[in-house]
C-alpha cells in the first residue's frame, strides 16, 4: 500500500510538470503571436516596431516609430524656424541700345546721294564725322539768299548754335534767321553753315554728319541713290550705356523692383557687370508668357553689343517667414501634410498651407509654429504607417468638411481647440476661428451645405422586402 501511494504521487508530479510546461509554452506562443494584450502594431514583415497611438489626446493617425527603426529607415528631423529668406532669380537677357541714345538721320528733302565714305553697319564713328554727301536743288536758292544777307552787313550775325542773336526789331536779322532755319530743315548741319558763312561760297555737296559718337546700327545709302523726303539714311547708337531686357515669369517679375541691383554675366566668358533695374514693362510675351524687365548699365569699353545674350541674376531678400524643406511636405491632391514629432518617437500628421516656393525651401503660412520639430526625410514610411493606423482604428471617415472654408478637418482636433458650433441639434467643425465666426454671424448661409461634421448614424434595420414586377419577395 505504501508503495502504491508513492507511485501515485510520482505520477501526479510528472503530470503536473507536464501541464505546467505546456501552459508556459502556450503563453509564450500567444505572446509572440500578438494574442496577449500588447500595443497594437503595424509595420513590415521584418519586425513589428511601429506602434499605433492609443492615446486619445493625440490626433488621429499619430504613430510611434522606435529609435531603432528611425535609424534603419533614415528618419531625420529638423526644427521649424522663422527666418528671412534670400535666394537668386536667374533669367536670360538680351542687350539692347538705350533708346534715348539712338540717333536717326532722316532726309529733309528729295535728293541724290553723291558720295559715301568708309563706314558701314557696326562701324564706330565720332561726333561730326562725315558719313556721306548728297545734293538737292532746293539748297542753291537758300544758300544764295543766306550769303546775300550775310554780305549786306559787316557785323558777324552768325553766332554759336547757328542762331541769329540780334534784336527782333531788325528786319535783316529776322530774314537771316528764316534762311538758317530753312537750311537746317533741309538737312544742312550747323558746322557746314558756319563754313559757308566764312567762305561766302555756294556748295553743291551737303554733308551728312554723325550727331554723336556711336556705332552705325543701320545704313540705307549708296552712291547715286535717289531718296525721298523722310527716308532714313543712318541709325547711330551710343553704347556707352545700354539696356538689358530680361524675361521673367509674372510671379518672379513682382520681386524685381526699380533700383534693385543685379549681376550680368556673359555665357562662357569670365566677364560680369553690375546693372540696375529701371522698369518692369507691362507687356506680356504671348509666346513665352513672360514679362520684360529693363536694366541699365554702363558699357564704357563697348564690350556689350546689341542683341548679345547674357545671364542675369536678381538677388531677392524676403521678409522673415516660416520655411521648411520641400521634402518634408507630402502632397496628396489638395492636401499638404507634414509629420510633427511629439516626443518619445510619436509623429503627428499635420495639414499645412504653403506660400512661395524657391529651390528646396517652401513657406508655411498655416499649420506650424516656430520651434516645432518635423520629419524631413523618411516621412513616406511614417505616412504609410499613419494610414495603416487609421485603417486599423476605423478612423478613415472621421475627417469632415468645414462648412465655411471647405477644408477637411478632424472633429477630435477641432473640438479640442474649441472650433465647433451647434445648430438645430447638429454639430459643425471649423478649420480656424475666422471660419467659425463667419458661421456664427450667418449660420443660415452655411448650415445647408453637405459633408458636415457628424454624419447621421445609420441604424440597423431589418431587410425590406424586394419589390419586382408582378410579385413581392417575402
Amino acid at each position: 500500500m505504501k508503495h502504491l501511494l508513492s507511485a501515485i504521487l510520482f505520477l501526479a508530479l510528472v503530470a503536473g510538470s507536464f501541464f505546467a510546461g505546456s501552459w508556459f509554452n502556450d503563453q509564450q506562443t500567444r505572446k509572440a503571436s500578438g494574442l496577449t494584450p500588447q500595443p497594437v502594431t503595424t509595420g513590415s514583415d521584418n519586425g513589428a516596431d511601429t506602434e499605433i497611438d492609443m492615446d486619445s489626446s493625440l490626433p488621429p493617425g499619430t504613430v510611434r516609430i522606435t529609435p531603432e527603426r528611425q535609424q534603419m529607415v533614415g528618419v531625420r528631423t529638423a526644427i521649424v524656424e522663422k527666418a528671412a529668406g534670400e535666394h537668386i532669380i536667374r533669367a536670360v537677357g538680351r542687350v539692347a541700345p538705350d533708346e534715348k541714345r539712338v540717333y536717326r538721320l532722316v532726309a529733309g528733302t528729295d535728293g541724290w546721294i553723291r558720295e559715301t565714305y568708309a563706314n558701314d553697319t557696326g562701324t564706330l564713328v565720332k561726333k561730326d564725322e562725315r558719313l556721306a554727301s548728297f545734293y538737292s536743288p532746293l539748297f542753291r536758292a537758300s544758300q544764295l539768299a543766306y550769303i546775300s544777307l550775310l554780305s549786306s552787313s559787316p557785323e558777324d550775325r552768325f553766332q554759336s548754335g547757328g542762331r541769329q542773336a540780334l534784336a527782333p526789331s531788325q528786319l535783316a536779322s529776322v530774314s537771316l534767321q528764316t534762311y538758317i532755319d530753312a537750311l537746317e530743315s533741309l538737312g544742312m548741319s550747323e558746322k557746314q553753315m558756319k563754313e559757308i558763312a566764312s567762305t561766302k561760297q555756294v556748295t553743291d555737296k551737303v554733308f551728312i554728319l554723325a550727331p554723336a559718337t556711336g556705332f552705325i546700327i543701320a545704313r540705307n545709302v549708296s552712291p547715286g541713290q535717289r531718296f525721298d523726303k523722310g527716308a532714313e539714311w543712318y541709325q547711330i547708337a551710343n553704347l556707352d550705356r545700354v539696356w538689358i531686357l530680361a524675361d521673367l515669369f509674372p510671379n518672379d517679375a513682382g520681386n524685381a523692383k526699380p533700383g534693385m541691383n543685379a549681376r550680368v554675366t556673359l555665357p562662357g566668358q569670365n566677364k560680369q557687370f553690375h546693372a540696375t533695374v529701371t522698369k518692369v514693362l507691362p507687356q506680356l510675351d504671348p509666346g513665352s508668357r513672360t514679362l520684360k524687365v529693363r536694366l541699365e548699365l554702363d558699357n564704357p569699353d563697348h564690350f556689350l553689343r546689341p542683341d548679345m545674350f547674357v545671364n542675369v541674376e536678381f538677388p531677392v531678400v524676403r521678409s522673415p517667414a516660416l520655411t521648411v524643406q520641400a521634402d518634408a511636405i507630402l502632397e496628396s491632391g489638395l492636401r499638404k501634410t507634414v509629420f510633427v514629432e511629439r516626443g518619445n518617437g510619436y509623429f503627428e500628421p499635420r495639414e499645412v498651407e504653403t506660400g512661395w516656393r524657391h529651390g528646396n525651401q517652401v513657406e508655411i503660412t498655416m499649420g506650424l509654429d516656430p520651434g516645432e520639430r518635423i520629419a524631413v526625410s523618411g516621412n513616406f514610411l511614417i505616412d504609410s504607417e499613419s494610414k495603416l493606423s487609421l485603417s486599423a482604428s476605423g478612423m478613415q471617415a472621421l475627417l469632415v468638411k468645414d462648412p465655411v472654408c471647405g477644408q477637411e478637418v478632424s472633429p477630435r482636433k477641432t473640438e479640442k481647440a474649441g472650433l465647433k458650433a451647434g445648430l438645430r441639434g447638429k454639430t459643425y467643425y471649423f478649420h480656424s476661428e475666422e471660419c467659425k465666426q463667419k458661421f456664427q454671424k450667418d449660420p443660415g448661409r452655411y448650415a445647408g451645405k453637405p459633408d458636415q461634421a457628424e454624419p447621421p448614424p445609420q441604424p440597423a434595420s431589418a431587410p425590406q422586402p424586394m419589390e419586382t414586377k408582378g410579385y413581392v419577395q417575402k
